[in-house]
C-alpha cells in the first residue's frame, strides 16, 4: 500500500507537471495569429489589397490628374497639376509597398495551393495567378523595369535586381496562361465565401484572365512584338460576355473603413481634385448625356463648372467653385459604388481599336462599347444609340487617324475616374486625346511619362534602382 501511494503520487505529480506545461504553452500562444492558415482564408486579404492598394488609391488619383480627367485643386494634387513635387520618391511609396506586399501574399497562396503544397487546390491557385498578373502589370506599367525574378524572397535577397519590362510582360502573360489552365475544369466551391469578386465562379475568373490578356497585348502594340493585334482579337471572344462578368469589386460598406476609397477621399476627407476641363470640353462639344451623371453642379440651377487643368484656383473640394465627381462623391450612396479593375466596355473598346488598326469594320464594336458604358453609368441603350448616331458616327470618315481619334476619345470619356490607370496607359500609348495642361510645356518638366521609384527602394536597394527622368524616359512599351 505504501509503494502504491508513492507510485500514485508520482503519477499525479507528473500529470500536474505535464498539464501545467501544456497550459503554459497555450497561454504563450496567440490564437489570433496562427502560423499556418489555409490558402482560401488568405485570399480575401489579397483581393482587398488589390482593390485598395493597387487599383483604388494614389496611382489612380495621380493618373486621373495627369490625364486631365480631374484637376488638382488642393494639397498634393494641386501641386501635381503644376508639376511640383511629383519627382519625389515618396510620391507613391505606399502604392509600391502595397503592391509588393500583396505579391508576396499571393506568392504564399500560390505555394500553398500548388501540387505538393500544404493546401493544393487548382481553383485557388488559378485565382492567385490572375491576381498576381494584374498586380505585376500595374507595377510595370507605372514604373517600367521592376523587380520580379529576384523579388519576394524576403531576407534571402533584400537587394533584388530589376527585370526589363519586356521580360516582366512575358511573366505576366505566363501567369495568366497558367491561371487559365488551373481554373479550367476546376471548382471554386472551396472559396465561395472568400472570393470577394466572383464568389468562386471559376468561369468568370477565366473570362477575366482572357480580357486582361487582350488589354496587355494591346499595350504591346507599339513594340517590336508581332501579331499583337491578332492576339487582342483572339482573346476577346473568350473574355467578358456582358457587364455581369466584369472584373469589379462590389463589396464595399458605408462605414468609416469599408467605403470606396474614392468616396472616402473626395467626399469624406479631402477632396483634392475636381472635374477636369479637358474631359468636360470633349463631352460638352458632343452634347454628351453623361455630363449630369459624371459631375455635381455648383448651384441649384445645374451649372457644371470644370476646373482648368494646371491653373485651377486653390479651393477645398471645389465647393461652390468647381464641379466634382457625381460617381463617387455625389452623395452618401456612393460609398458602396464598386471599383472596376477591368470592365466589359473596356474590352469592347479594345476590340474596336484592334479592328480599326487591322482595317476591319470596327463600328459595331464601338457602338456596343458606348452602349455598355451608358448602361454601366445607369443610362439606356436607347440614349447610347442616339448619341452614337448623332455625335460619333459623323466623325468616323474611314481615315485611320481620324477613326482612332474618335475611338480613343470615346474610351477616354467612358473610362472616367476609377478606370484612370488604364486611361493613363492609353494616353501614353496613343497620345489621344491631346492634353492641355500648360505646365506640360514648362522647361525641365512636361507630361509625366511614369512614376518615380519608391523611397523604400531608393533607400534599401539603391544600386539596383534605375535612374530615370519621369518627364522624358518612357517605359519600354511606349518607346
Amino acid at each position: 500500500m505504501k509503494y502504491l501511494k508513492i507510485i500514485l503520487t508520482g503519477i499525479i505529480a507528473f500529470s500536474l507537471s505535464s498539464c501545467t506545461k501544456s497550459v503554459m504553452d497555450n497561454i504563450n500562444r496567440d490564437v489570433n495569429d496562427p502560423t499556418n492558415v489555409p490558402a482560401a482564408n488568405i485570399l480575401p486579404s489579397a483581393i482587398v489589397e488589390t482593390v485598395f492598394g493597387t487599383t483604388g488609391t494614389d496611382l489612380a488619383w495621380y493618373s486621373s490628374v495627369f490625364t486631365e480627367q480631374s484637376a488638382g485643386v488642393d494639397e498634393q494634387f494641386y501641386d501635381a497639376d503644376r508639376r511640383n513635387g511629383i519627382t519625389a520618391s515618396s510620391l507613391v511609396d505606399n502604392s509600391w509597398n502595397s503592391i509588393y506586399d500583396n505579391l508576396s501574399v499571393l506568392k504564399d497562396i500560390i505555394t500553398r495551393s500548388s501540387t505538393g503544397g500544404s493546401d493544393p487546390n487548382p481553383a485557388i491557385l488559378g485565382i492567385a495567378q490572375v491576381l498576381s498578373a494584374y498586380n505585376l502589370a500595374v507595377a510595370t506599367d507605372m514604373w517600367g523595369n521592376v523587380p520580379w525574378t529576384q523579388a519576394l524572397q524576403g531576407s534571402k535577397n533584400v537587394h533584388p535586381t530589376y527585370d526589363n519590362q519586356q521580360d516582366v510582360y512575358t511573366a505576366i502573360l505566363g501567369l495568366l496562361n497558367d491561371g487559365i489552365g488551373n481554373l479550367t475544369g476546376s471548382s471554386g466551391s472551396a472559396v465561395r465565401n472568400q472570393d470577394l469578386i466572383y464568389g468562386g465562379n471559376t468561369a468568370n475568373w477565366i473570362k477575366a484572365a482572357w480580357s486582361l490578356k487582350a488589354r496587355y497585348f494591346m499595350h504591346l502594340q507599339r513594340t517590336a512584338e508581332t501579331h499583337t493585334l491578332d492576339s487582342v482579337l483572339n482573346c476577346i471572344p473568350k473574355g467578358f460576355t456582358g457587364p455581369g462578368d466584369a472584373f469589379v469589386f462590389n463589396k464595399y460598406e458605408n462605414t468609416q473603413i469599408g467605403a470606396n476609397p474614392w468616396f472616402d477621399f473626395t467626399y469624406n476627407e479631402r477632396g483634392d481634385f475636381c472635374a477636369g476641363k479637358t474631359l468636360y470640353d470633349l463631352m460638352e462639344s458632343r452634347n454628351d448625356p453623361r455630363i449630369p451623371v459624371y459631375f455635381v453642379p455648383i448651384d441649384d440651377n445645374g451649372t457644371i463648372v470644370p476646373a482648368p487643368n494646371g491653373t485651377a484656383t486653390r479651393t477645398r473640394a471645389g465647393y461652390g467653385v468647381y464641379s466634382y465627381s457625381n460617381i463617387t462623391a455625389g452623395s452618401e450612396d456612393d460609398a458602396t459604388v464598386g471599383t472596376p479593375m477591368m470592365t466589359y466596355h473596356e474590352l469592347l473598346f479594345l476590340e474596336a481599336e484592334a479592328q480599326a488598326r487591322e482595317g476591319l469594320d470596327f463600328k459595331p464594336a464601338l457602338e456596343s462599347a458606348i452602349e455598355a458604358n451608358f448602361v454601366f453609368h445607369g443610362l439606356s441603350t436607347t440614349d447610347a444609340d442616339s448619341y452614337y448616331v448623332s455625335e460619333v458616327l459623323p466623325k468616323l470618315d474611314g481615315n485611320l487617324s481620324d477613326d482612332l481619334q474618335e475611338i480613343m476619345t470615346q474610351k477616354y470619356i467612358g473610362m472616367y475616374e476609377q478606370e484612370s490607370i488604364e486611361v493613363y496607359n492609353d494616353v501614353r500609348r496613343t497620345g489621344i486625346p491631346a492634353m492641355h495642361n500648360p505646365n506640360n510645356s514648362l522647361a525641365n518638366f512636361g507630361f509625366p511619362q511614369r512614376f518615380p521609384y519608391a523611397q523604400s527602394e531608393v533607400t534599401a536597394n539603391p544600386f539596383n534602382v534605375p535612374t530615370v527622368n519621369i518627364f522624358k524616359d518612357k517605359i519600354w512599351w511606349d518607346q
